[in-house]
């Protein structure tokens, strides 16, 4: 039996490493999307313009003004002479906020009195025009807690120190990069299942593999070994890239790291084999994979809190297998997470390889008969 699964083993790698094109395909994207995505997947807001209509010109005003200005945040600040300028600046998308101060503004803060400022938002832009106001905010905020800190009146304003654990520096990368490990081996090892069987039924293959000695099993198991190799290629790939060319600290152990994603790519390969399965061509193949893949990922955790979803869709995230290994490779990089927190998130992940190569080999079975 061995040496019929290895003979297997070996045509299913000759056949996606033969061409040199599917080499490239296997290196060059991964790679090319690891370099993309890790600089666009951000929810930072940088190089924004924003509007001012000061209508106080006094001291506190022209401060605030020109430490909105002094921030690396926004790109621009346009001074504007009127709300019609504002309303305009806004509308065409010139600014994504504006701050408007009210007349009395220096003259309400030097006296403790509740002050005039407004901050419009571009709502069309709604995350990154929120995001914007709290940069602003915490300037406004600032600038008055650092005037009114020296007063003789009234305690002194309290000092914030923030610490920021795990990512110190609050390089957004240390967030990004390892939720792509993820995210990108999801694509690929998917894809490359997917396609396995579906190539063979366009080729014309598929019943020779039928009427060979190998059992169903067996076939199951030849299927399932090389695109767990190229999995586990691609996850060395970009633990690589993530330490050297991001520099981003490994602080938890690799051998977890490697223990966890077995399991993973298993369920990967699972739900691969499964849609190869139900396809006849490899373009109902592929378009299968995009349809998992899709709500896979906007469901993991990877762009939005998965508290943040609604209860009954948070649900439905128990069975992806992306929010575990998630919250796994996360943990390893970032914060060491111990081993018994890795089982507890692998477990769910080897409950999911389970069933859907359960599902695959009764579902090949069946399409055999």
């Amino acid at each position: 039996m061995a040496q019929r699964i290895t003979a297997l083993v070996v045509k299913e790698l000759l056949a996606i490493l033969r061409d040199p094109r599917g080499r490239m395909v296997l290196i060059m994207p991964p790679i090319f999307q690891l370099l993309v995505f890790a600089y666009a997947a951000t929810l930072e807001v940088r190089n924004v313009d924003i509007a001012v209509l000061d209508r106080d010109s006094g001291a506190y005003s022209h401060e605030l003004v020109q430490r909105i200005e002094g921030s690396p945040t926004f790109r621009a600040v346009h001074r504007v002479q009127n709300l019609t300028e504002l309303h305009d600046a806004i509308t065409s998308r010139d600014v994504i906020a504006a701050v408007h101060l009210g007349p009395t503004f220096s003259r309400d803060i030097a006296a403790r009195r509740p002050a005039d400022l407004q901050i419009i938002l571009d709502g069309r832009r709604s995350n990154a025009a929120q995001i914007v106001s709290g940069y602003l905010s915490q300037i406004v905020e600032g600038m008055v807690s650092e005037k009114l800190a020296g007063a003789r009146r009234g305690p002194a304003a309290p000092v914030i120190v923030a610490r920021n654990w795990f990512n110190p520096s609050v390089e957004y990368q240390w967030h990004t990069v390892p939720g792509l490990v993820a995210v990108i081996s999801l694509l690929i090892g998917l894809i490359v299942t997917a396609l396995s069987i579906a190539r063979e039924r366009e080729l014309g293959t598929f019943d020779q593999l039928m009427v060979s000695p190998l059992r169903t099993h067996e076939i199951l198991l030849g299927k399932t070994v090389p695109p767990l190799l190229v999995g586990l290629f691609h996850t060395t790939l970009f633990v690589l890239a993530a330490v050297f060319l991001f520099e981003i600290p490994l602080r938890g152990s690799l051998l977890l790291l490697y223990f966890s994603a077995l399991f993973y790519l298993a369920s990967l390969i699972g739900i691969g084999l499964f849609i190869s399965a139900l396809s006849s061509t490899q373009q109902q193949a592929i378009l299968g994979a995009f349809l998992f893949a899709t709500p896979a990922i906007l469901l993991s955790g990877f762009a939005t809190p998965i508290e943040n979803m609604p209860s009954w869709l948070q649900g439905v995230t128990v069975v992806n297998p992306v929010r575990y290994f998630l919250i796994i490779v996360k943990g390893v990089f970032l914060k060491a997470l111990p081993w018994h927190e890795v089982l507890r998130n692998a477990l769910p992940l080897a409950g999911i390889a389970a069933v859907t190569l359960s599902a695959a080999g009764w579902l090949f079975r069946h399409r055999m008969e």
